[in-house]
């Protein structure tokens, strides 16, 4: 009797933001798919694939190290992602790669692989069949509704690394949406460069979902996946006015009432020198005119501490917008010169030591803020997803946090939830970060 033939195994390696896992996840399903075995070690796989990140210095040595690791113990390595993009850094580092891509290139990533590895199976299959490959837990999985940017932010390289705005077709979109809602999924993360400019590039151009047509734009897309019974969440979404027409949605429970909108800075000066929107007390009224609409909204964003040419009244402008804001979540990055980023050419560069002790004493003021903000959650009643089941309870999500980048709702008396489980809990207390609950008591 012959002995059946072992599927060639491929090792991979995920480095990076949220979007460079969506690419993982679908160069995995292809490989998987293809009949590939997905190898948990380098000395084990015939070859082995990561997806690099390199946006900032630290990503850069942390992808160069992942790709020294695998050669020394694997010696068979293909390059994809952001990194696979900057110029010839990886070939002049590790020469003996097998080849290199930049990011969303499945298809080069698969020619690649099939160079060195034939496949047991026809290379044409769908990106995402039912049993598709996610790198998340089964309960919730993000959506990448489009890829590149057409903002030329002096701090960021992302264009060239990632290039203009492609919006994925809006039919696509969907079909994936309703696949993994059929796997089970509960929430669907949407993630891109800029989730508000969605369609832009296409003008807004109809496509088809269930034979019906639809707007290839941001409000007609949740108003679709709203339909979906599950919960979506919005991330890397620009202040455009198109936004306010979403408030609706998250009124009638049809997304959730959640915003990740990166505002970067305070300062009208600062913003104009990043290439921002610099229209300060807009985006104050726009907020408050979201949170008229939405009581409940929950805003998280991102800000640059440090920016070259910052000023300690500048830097006072960004706390200040803080107190009037009343952002639920923040997070603060000391500026870090990247490579090809024309901020570096800009003067006033400000010492390490200044940068981070702005980004200390950003965080230390919002600290305040996020936990009144949480405290006015005390005694109330809220729906939760949970994450974990642990001895001494569960560990959820309230719609107000996103996984890994906000916080934590600890139910004492739920060790027997299951995850990805919806619980109707009471808020009993908080922390700066967290909030702790206890079951409601199930209807007689």
């Amino acid at each position: 009797m012959a002995r059946k033939k072992k599927p060639p195994s491929v090792g991979f390696v995920s480095l990076g933001c949220p979007k460079a896992s969506a690419d993982s996840e679908q160069i995995l399903t292809r490989l998987r798919a293809e009949g590939y075995d997905i190898s948990g070690s380098y000395a084990g796989a015939d070859l082995v694939v990561i997806n690099t990140c390199g946006f900032i210095d630290a990503a850069v040595e942390e992808s160069l190290d992942a790709i020294g690791e695998a050669l020394a113990e694997n010696g068979k390595v293909i390059v994809t992602g952001c990194l696979g993009a900057k110029g010839d850094i990886v070939r002049t580092t590790h020469p003996k790669v097998l080849a290199v891509t930049g990011p969303h290139a499945t298809q080069e990533v698969m020619e690649a692989v099939h160079a060195h590895l034939s496949p047991l199976h026809d290379p044409f299959v769908d990106l995402v069949p039912p049993e598709g490959i996610r790198l998340t837990p089964a309960h919730y999985a993000y959506l990448k509704i489009s890829e590149g940017c057409n903002h030329r932010c002096t701090f960021c390289i992302i264009p060239a690394l990632r290039g203009d705005l492609v919006s994925r077709p809006i039919g696509e979109v969907l079909r994936e949406a309703e696949i993994l809602a059929k796997a089970g999924v509960k929430e669907v993360l949407v993630i891109s460069q800029d989730t508000s400019a969605y369609g832009v590039d296409v003008k807004y151009r109809t496509g088809f979902h269930g034979g019906k047509p639809v707007k290839t734009k941001l409000y007609d897309l949740c108003k679709a996946l709203g339909e979906l019974g599950l919960w979506v969440r919005l991330h890397y979404v620009y202040p455009y006015p198109s936004v306010d027409d979403l408030m609706p949605l998250m009124a009638e429970g049809r997304i959730l009432p959640y915003l990740d909108v990166p505002f970067q800075h305070a300062s009208p000066r600062i913003l104009k020198l990043m290439k921002r929107p610099g229209d300060v007390e807009r985006v104050l009224d726009r907020i408050k005119a979201w949170r008229r609409a939405v009581p409940d909204l929950t805003i998280r964003s991102t800000f640059i501490a440090g920016f070259p040419g910052e000023t300690e009244a500048e830097f006072n402008e960004l706390l200040d917008f803080l107190d009037e804001a009343e952002l639920d979540r923040v997070g603060c990055f000391a500026y870090s010169p990247v490579e090809g980023a024309s901020a570096n050419d800009l003067p006033g560069a400000l010492p390490e030591a200044v940068r981070e002790e702005r980004r200390m004493r950003l965080m230390q003021h919002q600290e305040d803020i996020s936990t009144r903000r949480l405290e006015a959650k005390i005694g109330r009643r809220i729906t939760v997803i949970v994450d974990d089941i642990e001895e001494d309870g569960a560990v959820a999500r309230s719609m107000g946090d996103a996984p890994e980048i906000d916080g934590l709702v600890y139910i004492t008396d739920g060790e027997d939830l299951e995850i990805g489980e919806f619980a109707e809990v009471t808020v009993t207390d908080c922390d700066v970060h967290d909030l702790y609950a206890a079951l409601n008591p199930t209807p007689a």
